[in-house]
C-alpha cells in the first residue's frame, strides 16, 4: 500500500510539473506573439511643426489607431535646419524601427538616404517624381509610397482665381530657394500665368528668419501675395500676416490650415484627411498584407476653394457675393 501511495505521489508531481511548463510556454509565446504581432515602432519624422504637418501627423496616428494596432512612436522635429533631417532617420535605423512615417519632402529623402530596407511611407511632398521618391505617379519605390500634398489642379486653380479676381495683380512670392518641393511649386505658378495679366514677383529665404524682411520688401511690388506650401515661410507665416493686415494686401495661401493664421483664400487640401490615408498604407504593410511597391503613390482625393471672410476684412479685400456660393467659407462672425 505504501508502495502505491508513493508511486502516486511521484505521478502527481511530474503531471504537476508538466501542466506548470505547459503554462509557462503559453504565457512566452502569447507575450512573444504581442510584441511581435501587435506592438509596432514607427519612427515619425517632420522638417518643422506647423499646423498642416501636425494635422497630417494626426491624421496617420488616428489611421492606425482606428486599424487596431498598437504602436509605440518615436517622433522628432528637424526644427526646419536641414543639418538635423538626416541624423533623425539614421537614428531610426539604428533603432531599427519597424516603419518611418515621413512627413515632407526633405524628411522623405532623408529616410530614403538612410534605409532600402525599412519601409517608408510620406506625406506632405509636393513632388515625389521630381525629388526622385518614387519612379512615377503610378508605381511606388521599393521601400517607398505615399500620398503628395499637391492636387494636379490646384496651382492651375489659384492663378485662375487670382487672375479672375485680382487682374493685372503683381503677385508677390516668397519661398525657400533650398526646399525643391518650393522651387517646382513657383516654376509651376510662372507657367500657370503665362497668358495672363499676372505678374510673378519673388523673395527668397534661407530660414524662417528672414521671412518678414522678404515680406516687406515686397510691399512696394506686390498687389498680392501668394504663400504656397513653403515649410520655411508658412512656420513664420505669422509675420507675413501682420504686414498683409497692415498694407491691405490680400493673401492667397496654399492649404486651409494657414486660412486659420490669418491667409484670405486657397485652393486646398485637408492635411488630416491625407495623413490618415499615409496611415492606411502604413497599416497594410506593418500587418504584412502588402509590400511598400504594392502601393502606388496617390494625389489628395479633391480640392475645394476656402475663404476667410474676417482675413478678407482685415486685408481689404472687396467681397465678392459670388463667393458664398463658391466657397466654403471660414472666418466669418
Amino acid at each position: 500500500m505504501k508502495k502505491f501511495l508513493s508511486l502516486f505521489a511521484v505521478i502527481s508531481i511530474l503531471l504537476l510539473a508538466a501542466c506548470g511548463s505547459d503554462d509557462e510556454a503559453s504565457s512566452d509565446t502569447s507575450a512573444e506573439s504581442e510584441v511581435s504581432g501587435e506592438t509596432y515602432t514607427v519612427g515619425a519624422t517632420q522638417i518643422v511643426e506647423h499646423p498642416s504637418l501636425d494635422e497630417a501627423y494626426n491624421g496617420f496616428q488616428e489611421a492606425l489607431k482606428d486599424a487596431g494596432l498598437e504602436v509605440e512612436y518615436d517622433f522628432q522635429s528637424a526644427q526646419n535646419d536641414q543639418n538635423n533631417v538626416q541624423p533623425i532617420s539614421d537614428g531610426f535605423v539604428a533603432d531599427d524601427v519597424d516603419l518611418i512615417f515621413a512627413n515632407s519632402t526633405p524628411s522623405a529623402l532623408g529616410a530614403l538616404q538612410a534605409t532600402s530596407d525599412i519601409p517608408i511611407v510620406f506625406t506632405s511632398v509636393t513632388d515625389a517624381v521630381d525629388a526622385e521618391l518614387v519612379p512615377s505617379m503610378d508605381e511606388a519605390g521599393e521601400n517607398i509610397t505615399g500620398v503628395v500634398d499637391l492636387h494636379p489642379e490646384q496651382i492651375e486653380e489659384t492663378v485662375a482665381f487670382l487672375e479672375d479676381n485680382f487682374a493685372d495683380a503683381n503677385v508677390g512670392m516668397v519661398y525657400n530657394a533650398g526646399e525643391q518641393n518650393s522651387v517646382n511649386q513657383v516654376e509651376s505658378v510662372k507657367t500657370a500665368a503665362e497668358g495672363t495679366g499676372l505678374s510673378i514677383v519673388e523673395r527668397t529665404v534661407a530660414n524662417s528668419s528672414e521671412v518678414q524682411q522678404a515680406a516687406t520688401s515686397l510691399v512696394e511690388d506686390a498687389d498680392v501675395f501668394y504663400i504656397i506650401t513653403d515649410n520655411t515661410v508658412v512656420s513664420a507665416l505669422d509675420s507675413v500676416v501682420g504686414i498683409a493686415n497692415d498694407q491691405d494686401i490680400p493673401l492667397i495661401v496654399g492649404e486651409p490650415d494657414s486660412l486659420a493664421e490669418g491667409g484670405f483664400a486657397t485652393f486646398g487640401i485637408d492635411y488630416h484627411t491625407i495623413g490618415y490615408r499615409t496611415g492606411e498604407m502604413a497599416a497594410d504593410i506593418l500587418t504584412g498584407e502588402k509590400e511598400p511597391n504594392e502601393i502606388p503613390p496617390e494625389y489628395p482625393p479633391e480640392i475645394e476653394l476656402f475663404i476667410n471672410q474676417q482675413a478678407a476684412e482685415d486685408q481689404g479685400v472687396e467681397w465678392q457675393d459670388k463667393w458664398d456660393e463658391e466657397a466654403q467659407l471660414v472666418g466669418s462672425e
